[in-house]
């Protein structure tokens, strides 16, 4: 490598050319430069390596000794680049990153792949499981879905849905609730990366007074999903995460009118370039799936902030 460095890739394009056409001319019609720019280009390598790496003679380039080894390393190097890019282009063209929230990729997202799979199988998805911050224009991340309140400077924000919450509980213990008061006497999981949730929810219902009791706190609302799962007290609950789970009646909405948190689902990616088409398939699955999501349970009547 540091060899490497000691030569312009263009001197060593140039010769490489020269040497695999046998003639200055026609290297620079491959590149695409004039002849003096080539013969520039094979001087300047031959004076740095100090030896000679062509005679010229009236039947063109022929290489010396030296220009025969060199020649041979060059054209197999600049191959290899060559189907290394390609590689690189093919994988852009049929990879699809998209960087999505644990918890909701895991409790929502995965399982609905096999959709995406079945819409576009020549395209392949991945999944960067992450919250952190994405540069779309210098990373390989396409596209991802954000939870906020949006728009953010510095990128393409385009709107999906409203986020709603309400309380979500094993139909065993939603057998003992008939008013929200029924609340106190059960334990209240605790989502302690978002303990706005709660308070949220209880001022909608005019209930800021109501003093719940504290049951199991996690900082991960994937878990507070499996302990209201498990019977071990009320969760709140996102509409895309507790989708399934309610579907399949592993957990029941007492209280299923649900409330905006005045956070809304996002569709983020660059905002120096057009969406590719890649993208624009990967949006217009993502919408159709969230349709189907609502902002709460069936038949559920939206409670405004």
């Amino acid at each position: 490598m540091d060899s490497l460095l000691r030569y312009q890739l263009g001197a060593l394009r140039a010769v490489e050319a020269a040497g695999r056409l046998g003639s200055m001319a026609k290297a620079a019609e491959e590149l695409g430069v004039t002849v003096g720019a080539v013969s520039q280009q094979v001087l300047k390598a031959e004076q740095r390596l100090g030896r000679p790496i062509f005679t010229r003679g009236p039947k063109g380039l022929v290489p010396t000794p030296l220009g025969q080894s060199l020649l041979a390393g060059l054209t197999r190097g600049f191959r290899e680049i060559s189907q290394a890019l390609t590689t690189a282009e093919a994988r852009a063209e049929h990879v699809l990153t998209v960087t999505v929230a644990p918890v909701l990729a895991a409790k929502w997202l995965v399982p609905r792949l096999h959709r995406f799979h079945e819409a576009h199988p020549g395209l392949q998805l991945r999944i960067d499981a992450s919250v952190e911050r994405v540069d779309f224009d210098t990373s390989d991340v396409d596209v991802g879905v954000r939870v906020g309140a949006g728009p953010w400077p510095g990128v393409r924000a385009d709107y999906l849905m409203d986020q709603s919450l309400f309380p979500l509980c094993s139909p065993a213990l939603a057998a003992g609730i008939r008013d929200i008061e029924d609340l106190v006497s059960l334990p209240a999981i605790i989502d302690y990366n978002s303990p706005e949730s709660w308070p949220i929810w209880l001022a909608a219902y005019g209930k800021s007074d109501l003093s719940l009791a504290a049951g199991p706190a996690f900082s991960d609302a994937a878990l507070c999903l499996d302990a209201a799962i498990a019977g071990q007290g009320v969760s709140i609950g996102w509409q895309t995460l507790a989708q399934d789970a309610l579907r399949d009646g592993r957990l029941v909405a007492p209280f299923p009118r649900p409330v905006q948190t005045g956070l809304a689902y996002w569709l983020v990616s660059s905002a120096r370039r057009k969406p590719s088409a890649k993208v624009k398939a990967f949006e217009t699955w993502l919408r159709a799936e969230l349709a189907d999501v609502g902002a709460g349970p069936p038949g559920a009547k939206r409670v405004q902030d």
